[in-house]
């Protein structure tokens, strides 16, 4: 595609902004580096070392099938972003307008509306965690490591002083532009991974012979999982699948930063499967090291360095779990909903402008994480809203792939005129709705409904597979109607 096929013509207001404009080819700036590092930000945040330290724990599984089924949801996410990806490179598109083909150009916020909402949930969430590693330093700075305290709603006073400083910072460096988060990303992400092999290091040296001991009993099992061995497997790699369910959907938001399909590919492959199976590793040894050094198994990596009692390391390890749990918080959790607020509005609203409503409603759902939020579980906070966001993927993908295959008009994402390709029902597909609707109530029951309760773990997949075979078939006059012209066009 040549340059001039990104400009848009004719501008409806109403649905576009240059934050949401197509991105060519030129102004594409991200190699597989910079994908490596955001997935790699991912894996190392608080938040993402404390789940894949609690699956080695939860299921009663051998280790080794745990790391298997790590490692294989790893591959299964890297195949579900390729396919979310490769139309965002193509056209240079993020998710809001991309959702605009399948769902209408102005039923495209409901879907932006959802992911807004989830990612708005996590990055409340992640800026928590973030905060506790700048809590662990202040606090062994003034010599209180513990960080004892009375608190208000579960945090102390240098617990709030931190989660204010977390939240100010983000928002700084969000304003600074994509540029600034790509460097900070770009840094922190091998930084991290050299704090985590000390760590484990340090570990293994103060636990000596017993910590071979202790990761044998993790790699034998208990198999005192109630559905049995296989459906703990299927539940470990749901889990982590759901975990990154919020990025895969809006995947295309920062895909369409990249200069090619071959270099996206290249950062997926490594910073997924390759880098969760390196860093699933460190985090086995780690925990099970704590349990012989300090009598309990720890999953939150601050703990662990707050027990350790060294200030140099704690200072490093502090720094650097702050720097990935935010580099992926902004890509993943707060540069998203900026978009999705600002496809509500685009003549009103900014992508700025919806960073900073992100941020003032974010703020209050870090601040209720521990007293009430977290009450709920992790494994359930990650597969209930992975179950809301399912359905949607699948629509969306196979929108593109089955009804479109793979051709969208760049023109008509960004027009409300009736009769244009994307118009549907007043801006509205009303059979993308039905079929979203439909899945959901499937995928969101599986979390909390106790006849249900053996797919929790992979409620994600039967979601998103349910949303896509349902909008296929209530498309399917429609992709009948598109055959003709797609065979006219192959023999032309």
């Amino acid at each position: 595609m040549s340059t001039e096929d990104f400009h848009i013509k004719q501008i409806d207001t109403s649905l576009h902004n240059a934050d949401l404009a197509p991105l060519p080819p030129a102004q594409r700036k991200w190699g597989w580096f910079e994908i490596f590092n955001v997935w790699s930000n991912d894996i190392q945040s608080l938040f993402g070392y404390t789940l894949a330290a609690t699956l080695f724990i939860s299921y009663g599984l051998n280790g080794w099938a745990v790391l298997a089924g790590i490692v294989l949801a790893g591959f299964i996410v890297m195949g579900l972003v390729q396919l979310t990806g490769k139309p965002s490179v193509k056209y240079g598109i993020p998710f809001p307008v991309m959702a605009r083909a399948s769902m209408g150009v102005r039923g495209a916020n409901f879907p932006a509306m959802v992911r807004g909402i989830v990612a708005i949930f996590w990055y409340g969430v992640q800026t928590y965690f973030a905060s506790t590693a700048v809590a662990l330093l202040i606090n062994s700075l003034m010599g209180n490591p513990t960080g004892a305290g009375a608190s208000f709603l579960g945090m102390t006073a240098v617990g709030w002083l931190s989660y204010v400083i977390v939240c100010a910072f983000q928002v700084a460096l969000f304003i600074r532009g994509i540029d600034w988060i790509t460097k900070f990303l770009n840094w922190a992400g091998p930084l991290v991974y050299l704090v985590m092999i000390a760590l484990m290091l340090m570990i293994w040296y103060k636990a000596g012979p017993s910590l071979l001991s202790e990761l044998g009993s993790i790699f034998r099992g208990t198999g005192e999982y109630a559905a049995g061995p296989l459906a703990a497997f299927v539940a470990v790699v749901g889990t982590m699948v759901a975990y990154f369910a919020a990025v895969v959907i809006n995947y295309g938001d920062f895909a369409r930063f990249v200069k090619s399909e071959k270099q996206m590919t290249a950062g997926n492959f490594l910073g997924l499967p390759v880098s969760l199976a390196i860093f699933s590793l460190i985090a086995l040894v780690i925990t099970a090291g704590t349990v012989v050094v300090f009598g309990e198994t720890l999953t939150n990596p601050t703990d662990i360095v707050a027990r350790v009692d060294n200030l140099s390391l704690t200072i490093i390890a502090a720094l650097t779990f702050f720097a990935a749990t935010v580099g992926i918080n902004l890509v993943a959790n707060f540069i998203p909903p900026a978009y999705d607020i600002a496809n509500l509005a685009p003549a009103h609203i900014s992508a700025r402008t919806g960073g900073f409503i992100t941020a003032a409603i974010a703020f209050f759902i870090g601040a209720l994480w521990v007293a009430f939020i977290s009450n709920v579980g992790i494994a359930a906070f990650v597969d209930t809203l992975g179950a809301v966001l399912a359905p949607l993927y699948g629509i969306i993908v196979a929108d593109y792939y089955l009804v479109r295959r793979q051709q969208l008009d760049l023109q008509h994402l960004f027009s409300a005129e009736a009769g244009t390709t994307y118009h549907y029902d007043a801006g509205w597909n009303r059979k993308a709705m039905i079929a979203f609707a439909i899945a959901s109530v499937f995928s969101v029951a599986s979390v909390w409904t106790p006849a249900l309760s053996s797919l929790s773990g992979y409620s994600w997949l039967f979601g998103a597979l349910l949303g896509a075979l349902l909008h296929y078939l209530l498309m399917r006059k429609h992709c009948a109607a598109k055959a003709p012209a797609a065979a006219l066009g192959s023999r032309s």
